[in-house]
């Protein structure tokens, strides 16, 4: 079997991951694999500190764990970090899986060490993050990436590298770091969470791969050849679509702004499209839903978490919504579960309640009732511009609202402050004015939206 050590040193040397200048700081379990690293690394010279986290999630064992990492510290004579997490609080408050709260938890621990934000000095300053993932790691994640159709980037498994992290035991099976533990007596720890299969790796690893292997026994081997044919897969891939960002994204100001004749032209498109948009937090699935803005009018948008892209004219725009909210002239987006929004002219409250002969009236200008069933979020809070037209409560024909503010015999400044809630291009309601008569409660209507304005100063 290949020799660890000296794979250890030749795979450092070829994706450059550290020099024997460098302090790491090594992530340890007291599992087989993080103790085989601490081997490696004290054979080969380097300088390092040991980083562990207590998550608290096994009892006893995880104390026994603990209490084994410090063993470690004292046989290497190095100095040993240990952080204890309260780890099923953290995921139940950000609502998160176990797994996934480890991983922010541990993560942004190490960044702080090594960023010099620890109160305890690591010795000599530790330059590195190292972990022991190793070659059966990459397997796992490049299939459930597969599976969860995660891209380019998915399949192309774990990276050796990434800013400070660095994982120098990827070239290595399972099999080799146990064998290279064996001959060379070391000890380690069991954790009993690896042996459940309510994990999705640990399913991989236990049922799914096993199987494969029955019918494809070279499929480990396989899968690392095609990692190192995605990786540079992904560095052409990657050339070819920031070519496409430079010759569509334009940046004016605090906004993108992508020219859709030009997006309409690339090929291929839908890719382009989720790639250019990705960094604003939508989903690959939204691709679809923004490619179809190119056909469709002024005024259609796509929403993430934290961004807006709107359809104006022959753009698309791309604005976050922290932005859309500072600025009164820009619009402000509202989605179904928000209750209340402030806003240049006070605080609009939506409240959904069963309908009534008494809601139906829309006699008070700061109150509107709305038809639920003809409402779609998310909706638009915005200024109201010249163009801007509706269909006045009790009207069939469509009016200008700068006839309408004539009609109403409003003033210049009073203009100016007007507000319109709109969807789809559709004004719902000319706030503290009067509802557009399409989405008005009807005897038949089931539930209704109540709106009102909390004027600025009351």
């Amino acid at each position: 079997m290949k020799d660890v050590l000296q794979g250890f040193k030749a795979f450092i040397e070829k994706e450059a991951l550290f020099t024997v200048h460098d302090h790491l700081l090594l992530a340890v379990s007291g599992g087989i694999d993080s103790v085989a690293l601490c081997e490696v690394c004290s054979r080969a010279g380097y300088s390092f500190s040991i980083a562990h986290c207590n998550f608290a999630l096994r009892g006893e064992e995880s104390e026994r764990d603990e209490r084994f990492v410090r063993s470690l510290g004292e046989k290497y004579n190095v100095q040993v970090l240990v952080k204890r997490f309260d780890t099923a609080g953290y995921a139940q408050q950000h609502k998160i899986s176990i797994q996934v709260a480890a991983r922010e938890l541990r993560y942004a621990w190490f960044n702080e060490i090594v960023n010099a934000g620890h109160p305890e000095p690591v010795h000599r300053g530790a330059s590195r993050i190292v972990t022991a993932h190793h070659a059966d790691d990459n397997v796992e994640t490049v299939l459930m990436n597969f599976f969860k159709g995660t891209g380019i980037a998915g399949i192309r498994g774990i990276l050796p590298r990434k800013g400070k992290l660095v994982r120098p035991l990827l070239f290595a099976s399972k099999a080799m770091l146990l064998e290279f533990a064996v001959q060379n007596d070391l000890s380690w720890v069991e954790d009993s969470s690896n042996l459940t299969d309510k994990y999705t790796r640990n399913y991989f690893r236990q049922h799914i791969i096993p199987e494969i292997l029955k019918i494809y026994p070279e499929a480990e081997t396989g899968i690392q050849e095609n990692i190192s044919r995605f990786r540079d897969a992904e560095v052409l891939y990657n050339q070819a679509i920031e070519q496409h960002k430079k010759k569509l994204i334009e940046l004016k100001g605090a906004e993108v702004h992508i020219p859709v004749l030009k997006l309409k032209q690339s090929v291929p498109l839908k890719t382009i499209v989720y790639e250019i948009v990705k960094e604003y937090n939508f989903s690959s699935g939204q691709a679809g839903e923004i490619v179809d803005l190119l056909q469709s009018e002024s005024g259609r948008y796509v929403v993430s978490s934290t961004h807006r892209i709107l359809k104006n004219r022959s753009w698309l725009i791309i604005t976050a919504l922290e932005k859309l909210e500072e600025n009164e002239s820009s619009v402000i987006v509202i989605n179904d579960e928000q209750t209340a929004v402030s806003f240049a002219a006070g605080i609009l409250k939506f409240k959904k309640e069963d309908c009534s002969r008494e809601v139906t009236d829309n006699k008070h200008a700061n109150l509107s009732y709305v038809d639920a069933d003809a409402i779609q979020y998310p909706l638009l809070l915005r200024k109201w511009k010249a163009g801007d037209y509706f269909y006045p409560l009790g009207m069939k024909k469509k009016k200008k609202l700068s006839r309408f503010f004539i009609d109403q015999k409003l003033s210049l400044a009073q203009k100016e402050k007007v507000w319109v809630l709109e969807m789809n291009k559709k004004i719902i309601w000319v706030v503290n004015h009067r509802i557009d008569d399409r989405f008005k409660v009807t005897p038949s209507a089931t539930a209704c939206i109540r709106i009102e304005l909390i004027p600025t100063g009351t």
